[in-house]
């Protein structure tokens, strides 16, 4: 069995309800498949702990994929694949009013880090009724940008960053759901070709 692990962000701001944990929390329902364990856990919008639990992800677990998932509060109906995190531009404080030393994630740490998984390849060959799905190479230097090029610096690259819009009518939690479990599949099926 090959150990996914999945992370969704706590309440920020004005939402209550985050949408990235609500779809993280709905995946865990549908599982992805039999020889996939799944585990999931929601990070803090606080870049000190979010840090923390990423690393201890990648130290005690080092799963096969990281899927991070995070909230694009500008979006309405789009999802976002993020190709790549950057290490410094963190000038925005966090739910603790905090901003990370030198606004950078890893002193030393090179500018920026692209996932192994090639979110292109990706793109070109899904589809997800009723929402748009687009690549992004910015994932906008907050948390999400963050959290996403810590866990690529220590989990070598296995790591994704899928960004989702607000819950509406239209965008329900189930939606986004039953998304993450098409998007990560496919994720996955790459991890598996590269393996071999």
């Amino acid at each position: 069995n090959h150990l996914s692990f999945i992370s969704g962000f706590g309440p920020f701001r004005q939402y209550l309800v985050n949408s990235s944990w609500e779809a993280v929390k709905e995946l865990s329902k549908r599982g992805l498949g039999e020889n996939i364990d799944l585990q999931i856990m929601q990070l803090p919008v606080v870049y000190q702990k979010a840090k923390e639990r990423v690393c201890k992800i990648w130290t005690t677990l080092q799963p096969l994929l990281t899927v991070h998932v995070g909230l694009a509060s500008s979006a309405t109906a789009l999802i976002a694949l993020e190709q790549c995190g950057r290490n410094k531009g963190y000038h925005e404080r966090d739910a603790c009013g905090v901003h990370p030393e030198g606004a950078c994630c890893v002193l030393d740490g090179p500018e920026k880090i692209e996932s192994t998984i090639n979110m292109k390849t990706l793109w070109k060959n899904i589809s997800v009724e009723g929402i748009d799905i687009i690549l992004s190479r910015d994932a906008g230097r907050y948390i999400c940008d963050y959290t996403y090029y810590t866990s690529l610096y220590y989990g070598n690259g296995r790591a994704a960053f899928i960004h989702v819009p607000p819950l509406s009518e239209l965008v329900t939690a189930e939606f986004l759901g039953k998304a993450l479990q098409t998007i990560i599949l496919a994720m996955l099926e790459q991890c598996g070709e590269q393996r071999e």
